[in-house]
């Protein structure tokens, strides 16, 4: 598993060294933050897909590791769009798609807690029935 986990990441590696021959490169710097107090979410995988001119997304990819600061970086990165994800137990899945125009790059991606869910299974006493839903009184006959 771990070896299939290191092929698929080194042909990524050969594919991005073809396309780094092909012009300028950039330097990557991620930071991740937690939405709500800015602390920094340690471990979270960061990934890189390649987007072609039609905005979908290519074959291969990167996947980094932030560290206990947040922070994970990569350079050589060709200029052009760039899909990034970043997913972290616990958090909502962040996907944007750059335009990597620089030679240095920062990002910083602020995830979020996921919202509450709401379910109709649920018991909803909170919410009140109004006169117009309530049974007619029948009248004697």
């Amino acid at each position: 598993m771990v070896m299939a986990a290191v092929i698929v990441l080194g042909v990524g590696m050969i594919g991005l060294a073809q396309v780094q021959n092909e012009g300028p490169t950039s330097d990557l710097r991620f930071v991740v933050v937690r939405d709500s107090n800015g602390k920094p979410v340690r471990n979270a995988a960061v990934v890189l897909h390649p987007v072609n001119r039609k905005g979908k997304q290519s074959r291969g990819g990167l996947e980094l590791k932030t560290d206990n600061d947040g922070r994970t970086n990569i350079d050589g990165i060709p200029y052009g769009p760039l899909r990034v994800q970043v997913l972290a137990p616990g958090f909502q899945t962040f996907g944007e798609d750059y335009q990597i125009d620089k030679a240095e790059l920062e990002i910083t991606v602020k995830l979020k807690r996921p919202g509450g869910q709401y379910s109709v299974y649920g018991n909803h006493e909170d919410t009140k029935k109004s006169d117009d839903t309530k049974p007619a009184e029948q009248k004697p006959q």
